[in-house]
């Protein structure tokens, strides 16, 4: 019988939920931003750059959590980076609602990013260390799954919020505007996710890893069965003796090819693309962008909900399919359909023309009926592609791809592309946006995802069905 066959599901899904909490706030904490850069502009007095640096201050510390989370988990473990992000989340979501100045806002913001990095490379990581490699990239899914219904939900916490007061800059309760109430809802999931990751064990690959066998065996025997456990135990320390040394960046070098190992650019590549298509302007933005087409305050958030809940659709669907199709078929189909849906967008886009509001004098770009429909439905089209491939799919790909030795360093070196990329592309929107238009965004997001079908086609290998022992980079 196989190991597999004497898995303890109901311990690993239970396992995997807890995990991938830090998914949800990873999604909750990037969208809930979406909704209050009007409160922002008005409270801080910013304007395109500083309204940009304002939304994109977030993914430095992203980038950062991101590339040390990696390290510090391989020298002190993945649950305990994971404790570490649950606290950072809790105090960014109490400090982004206090906030008086940008500087100080900003500040809370990196602090929230410390923790998104975190998690965004940590749960993908501890989850395919205890899941069985023939679900496991559906349980690694569920991560994306979190990260969807956290956006999600903050869209929908924003749209609820903003209706009962009116606007995110009205005052809702105790004396304080609606868009600090929209930070401060977070503080519900973050305290749950800290309790809940007391409860939970560390990943038995890293307890081989630090020679703490005993711990490592009682955790898979929990896994897999009693005495089921000592198989992949033996299997892990197989593994790590072909190269048992602390992991150190040098190991990212290959000595024999004279450079950086392929599987290191390719997981940068993965993670680089993932941001480049443009999806998290629609994240961070939709609000905004749905109003520069025409759309009021609270209609634009609506379309935000909408988008949510379509994209957990997406996400479910590519979830029980994932280990079926394969991960590298699912990415094709998703840079495919997104390339169309954004070149619909951008005929949409292309097709408007600028009026100035007779009240506030600001231009906005108005479409016919009927390009305002189109541009509606292929956007929400390309969202739900993105969220069936590239969204989750990355994700399991990279905390499964890399080779035992440098999982955590293969990850933080993803990781910090991942939130580079997301940096560059949410800081630059609004003065793109001010400066050449909607149309011409999008254009640069379209040409991403064209470049990604040759990309996955080309370099990306499938890794359906391996254990993680078998990947050799």
């Amino acid at each position: 019988m196989k190991t597999e066959e004497k898995v303890n599901n109901l311990y690993v899904i239970g396992i995997t939920l807890v995990a991938t909490l830090g998914g949800f706030l990873f999604g909750f904490d990037s969208g809930v931003i979406n909704g209050t850069v009007h409160g922002l502009e008005v409270a801080f007095e910013a304007e395109d750059v500083g309204s940009g640096f304002n939304v994109a201050s977030m993914l430095l510390g992203c980038a950062v959590g991101a590339f040390f989370a990696g390290k510090l988990a391989d020298a002190y473990g993945r649950r305990t980076m994971l404790i570490v992000a649950a606290v950072f989340f809790i105090i960014s979501a109490w400090g982004s609602g206090i906030a008086t100045v940008s500087p100080e806002f900003i500040v809370y913001r990196i602090i929230g990013g410390l923790a998104v990095g975190a998690a965004s490379v940590m749960a993908p990581a501890y989850i395919a260390e205890i899941a069985p490699a023939r679900f496991r990239g559906a349980l690694a899914t569920v991560q994306q799954v979190a990260i969807i219904t956290g956006l999600f939900l903050s869209f929908l916490s924003n749209y609820i919020l903003a209706d009962i007061s009116g606007s995110a800059i009205n005052i809702l309760w105790m004396d304080f505007e609606t868009w600090r109430w929209m930070f401060w809802m977070e503080l519900f999931p973050a305290a749950i996710f800290l309790i809940s990751l007391f409860f939970i064990p560390e990943s038995p690959r890293y307890l081989v890893a630090k020679q703490k066998n005993e711990k490592a065996l009682k955790v898979m025997d929990t896994l897999y069965g009693a005495g089921m456990g000592q198989p992949k135990v033996d299997e892990i320390e197989s593994s790590l003796a072909k190269d048992h040394h602390k992991p150190r960046l040098s190991d990212l070098y290959d000595k024999t090819l004279g450079r950086i190992k392929p599987i290191v650019w390719i997981g940068i590549g993965l993670a680089s693309f993932q941001q480049f298509v443009g999806i998290n302007v629609v994240f961070y933005y939709g609000s905004i962008l749905w109003q520069a087409v025409g759309f009021g305050e609270n209609d634009a958030l609506l379309i935000n909900v909408v988008s949510g809940a379509l994209s957990i659709g997406a996400v479910v669907a590519s979830l029980l399919l994932v280990d079926k199709m394969g991960r590298k078929p699912i990415l094709v189909i998703g840079s495919i359909g997104m390339s169309i849906t954004l070149i619909l967008v951008v005929v949409a886009f292309a097709s408007g023309s600028l009026v100035a509001d007779p009240v506030t004098g600001n231009e906005t770009l108005a479409l016919s009926d009927s390009m305002g429909v189109l541009a509606l439905i292929a956007a929400n089209l390309y969202v739900i592609f993105f969220n069936f491939s590239w969204g989750p799919v990355m994700w399991v790909m990279l905390g499964e791809m890399f080779p035992n030795q440098i999982r955590g360093l293969g990850l933080a070196i993803a990781g910090i592309a991942q939130w580079v990329s997301n940096f560059l592309v949410t800081l630059t929107f609004p003065m793109i946006l001010g400066s050449a238009g909607l149309a011409f965004a999008y254009s640069l997001y379209t040409l991403g995802a064209i470049i990604s079908i040759f990309f996955v086609i080309k370099y990306v290998k499938e890794t359906k069905g391996k254990e993680l022992e078998e990947m050799e980079g």
